[in-house]
C-alpha cells in the first residue's frame, strides 16, 4: 500500500490528504469494526495519568484490545466526523449542545447519537443524526468509513464515521439539541501543540482527558479524545508528534 505523500506541505490539511491518510484505517463492515482494538476513557486513563505524573507530554497512546467477555454493557452510538472540503484548508464540523440537556449540556460535540434499530449501521445513524441535529443534507456527505471505536466512561461504544463534506450546504440546527454549529480548521486540530491533558475529580477519582481550547470554544472529553485518536493514527505517523508541554 502506498504511503500518503506529505508533500507539498500546503496540502497537509486538505480534505484529499485526510481521505488518503484515513483510507488504510477505516472499515465499512460494522460487525468487524466493533471487534477492533478500541480507544477511550478506559484505555487512556492510566496512560494519561502516568504522563502527567512524569511531567511530560504523552507521545503515542496505545490502544486497548477489544475484550470479548467484557462484562460492561455498552450502548452503541455513531458520530459524524465531517471534514469540509475547503481546498488546502479543510475544517471539521462541530456543535455546541444546548444548556438544558440532561447529558453533556453546553459541551462541544460531533453530530451524532445512539444507533437505532431502524438504522442499517453506524454510517446510516451518523447521517440521520446529522440531518436531525443540524440539518446537514446527506447529499453533501461522502462517507470514507468507520474508525476505531471509542469507549466512554458513560458506557457508550462510539463509532466515528469519517466523511468528506462538500461545501454549499445550508444548516438548520435543532434548537432543542444544538445551540450553535461551527467549524474548526484541521490545521489547528491536527497540531499536537494544541492538545493538552486536563483533569477533574469525578466520583472521588482524578480523571484525565484531552482538551483543545479553540478561540472561545472549549473542546474536551469524548470529542477531544476522538480527535486525538485520529491525529495519532493518521497524522502523527506521517508528520510526527511535537514536544509541547502540558
Amino acid at each position: 500500500m502506498m504511503r500518503p505523500d506529505p508533500d507539498p506541505l500546503h496540502e497537509r490539511y486538505s480534505a484529499s490528504q485526510f481521505r488518503a491518510l484515513a483510507a488504510p484505517h477505516v472499515l465499512t463492515d460494522a460487525t468487524e469494526n466493533f471487534d477492533r482494538p478500541h480507544f477511550g476513557d478506559f484505555a487512556w486513563q492510566q496512560q494519561l495519568g502516568e504522563a502527567v505524573a512524569a511531567g511530560r507530554r504523552t507521545g503515542r497512546i496505545r490502544p486497548a484490545p477489544r475484550l470479548k467477555n467484557d462484562p460492561r454493557r455498552f450502548r452503541d452510538a455513531a458520530v459524524l466526523m465531517g471534514i469540509v472540503d475547503h481546498g488546502d484548508e479543510a475544517s471539521l464540523i462541530l456543535t455546541q449542545r444546548t444548556a438544558h440537556l440532561n447529558d453533556h449540556a453546553g459541551q462541544i460535540a460531533l453530530p451524532g447519537g445512539k444507533i437505532d434499530e431502524a438504522d442499517s449501521g453506524p454510517i446510516a445513524a451518523a447521517l440521520r443524526e446529522a440531518e436531525e441535529e443540524i440539518g446537514l443534507d446527506r447529499q453533501f456527505i461522502e462517507p470514507i468509513g468507520l474508525f476505531f471505536p471509542y469507549l466512554s466512561g458513560t458506557n457508550f461504544r462510539i463509532v466515528p464515521v469519517l466523511a468528506i463534506v462538500r461545501p454549499g450546504f445550508q444548516l438548520t440546527p435543532n434548537p432543542n439539541e444544538v445551540a450553535d454549529v461551527f467549524e474548526v480548521p484541521i490545521r489547528f486540530l491536527m497540531d499536537d501543540a494544541n492538545h493538552r491533558i486536563g483533569s477533574r475529580v469525578w466520583e472521588g477519582k482524578e480523571r484525565y482527558f484531552y482538551e483543545m481550547p479553540y478561540q472561545q470554544r472549549y473542546i474536551w472529553g469524548i470529542t477531544a479524545g476522538i480527535i486525538r485518536q485520529v491525529f495519532e493514527l493518521l497524522y502523527a505517523p506521517v508528520f510526527g508528534v511535537g514536544e509541547a508541554e502540558t
